[in-house]
C-alpha cells in the first residue's frame, strides 16, 4: 500500500500544482466562454469536462439567412469551475494506476479576453444595404450585400455614405462576403456554389470560381483567403485556383464555434461576427481557439432599430488602427474602440 502511494506521489504534485494554477487564473482571468459558462478544463474520454456552447440554429433557408431570425444567445446550462476540475481528476489519480495517458497530463487550459467598446465616430450608411462584406483597402471603404434582386457590390465614401462605384449581382444570386487580394475583388454567393472575381478598380468581372460548401464570409491574410461557411470550419484557400490548401475548426473550452459569418484579419488574428447575436469573436488563425470576445449588446441605438437586421461586418484599417462594425439594413456605421473588460 505504501508502495503503491509513493508511486502516486508525482501526479498528486503535478494536480496540487494545476489547482494553484486553476485558481490564480480564477481570480484574475475570465477562463470560460462568454456565452455559455464557466468550464475552463478539457480531458480526453474517459473522463470529460465540459459544459454547453453556442446552439444557433442551423441555416436551412432562404427565410432564416435572408431575414435572419432573431434568438437569444442560450443560457448556460452547466458550470464547472477550475477547482471542481481538478478535484476530479486528482480523485482518479488516486483510484487508477499512474499511467503516462492520464487525463492529469493531458489538461488543457483555455483563456480568453473580454472585451466592451466606445464609439469613436458615427458615420452615415444604406439603411437598405443588407450587408455581407465591409473592407478597407488603401483606405477606400468596400461593401458586398446579399439578398436575391438586392445583392452588389460598392465603393463607399466613408464620411458622406455616397456610392462611388457598384456592380449588380445577377437576381438569382445572393451575395455573400469579399475581400481583396492585390488587384482583384473576391465576392462569394450563399447557396450557389460559385463566386465572383472582379477587377478592383474598373469594377469589371473577370472569372468566377467555384467551392463545395455555402458561402458566408471572407478575409485575407496577404498569402491565403479564408472564407467561412456558416459552420465551425475556415478555409484557407489559394488566391490564383481558389483550392483548398487547409482549414481550422474555430472552438472555445465548451467545443465549436458555429454560424461564423463575416471576416475581418486585423493584426494576426481573424474577427468572425456570430450570426444573430451581438457578439464578435477573435480566433487564432494557427489553431482555431478563440482567444477573445467582443460584447456589442446596445450599439445601435433602439430609436434606429426599426427596420434594422443583425450585427453584420467588420472593417480595419491598419495604417491607423481604426476598427468598424454595421449591420444588415442598419442606418449607421460605426468606428469603436476595444477595452478588456474588468
Amino acid at each position: 500500500m505504501v508502495n503503491q502511494l509513493l508511486k502516486k506521489i508525482p501526479i498528486i504534485l503535478l494536480a496540487i500544482m494545476i489547482t494553484l494554477i486553476a485558481l490564480y487564473y480564477t481570480s484574475n482571468r475570465v477562463m470560460s466562454p462568454v456565452p455559455s459558462g464557466n468550464a475552463i478544463l478539457q480531458t480526453p474520454s474517459p473522463l470529460s469536462i465540459t459544459a454547453t456552447g453556442i446552439a444557433a440554429p442551423s441555416p436551412t433557408s432562404i427565410s432564416q439567412k435572408g431575414e435572419a431570425l432573431r434568438s437569444p444567445l442560450p443560457s448556460p446550462t452547466s458550470t464547472i469551475t477550475a477547482t471542481a476540475g481538478v478535484t476530479a481528476l486528482l480523485a482518479q489519480s488516486l483510484t487508477q494506476p499512474l499511467s503516462t495517458t492520464s487525463p492529469v497530463a493531458a489538461v488543457t487550459l483555455y483563456s480568453y479576453t473580454l472585451y466592451s467598446y466606445t464609439v469613436v465616430k458615427t458615420y452615415p450608411h444604406d439603411p437598405t444595404a443588407f450587408t455581407e462584406g465591409l473592407l478597407f483597402d488603401n483606405g477606400v471603404l468596400y461593401e458586398s450585400t446579399g439578398l436575391n434582386g438586392k445583392s452588389w457590390l460598392r465603393q463607399v465614401n466613408l464620411e458622406t455614405g455616397q456610392v462611388l462605384q457598384q456592380i449588380d449581382l445577377p437576381a438569382q444570386y445572393f451575395g455573400e462576403g469579399i475581400t481583396i487580394f492585390g488587384d482583384k475583388i473576391y465576392q462569394l454567393t450563399w447557396q450557389s456554389h460559385i463566386g465572383f472575381i472582379y477587377n478592383k478598380t474598373t469594377f469589371k468581372s473577370l472569372k468566377t470560381f467555384t467551392y463545395p460548401t455555402e458561402g458566408w464570409g471572407m478575409t485575407q491574410d496577404g498569402q491565403r483567403l479564408i472564407m467561412s461557411d456558416g459552420t465551425a470550419r475556415l478555409t484557407f484557400r489559394n488566391p490564383e485556383t481558389f483550392a483548398e490548401i487547409g482549414h481550422i475548426d474555430v472552438h472555445d473550452a465548451n467545443g465549436p464555434i458555429t454560424q461564423l459569418n463575416e471576416l475581418e484579419y486585423v493584426n494576426g488574428k481573424i474577427y468572425a461576427n456570430v450570426w444573430m447575436t451581438d457578439w464578435i469573436v477573435i480566433i487564432a488563425p494557427d489553431t482555431g481557439q478563440v482567444t477573445g470576445w467582443i460584447d456589442l449588446k446596445g450599439l445601435l441605438p433602439q430609436a434606429d432599430r426599426a427596420g434594422a437586421d443583425v450585427l453584420n461586418g467588420i472593417a480595419y484599417l491598419p495604417q491607423s488602427d481604426q476598427l468598424f462594425v454595421t449591420g444588415k439594413q442598419w442606418p449607421k456605421l460605426f468606428e469603436i474602440r476595444l477595452a478588456p473588460k474588468p
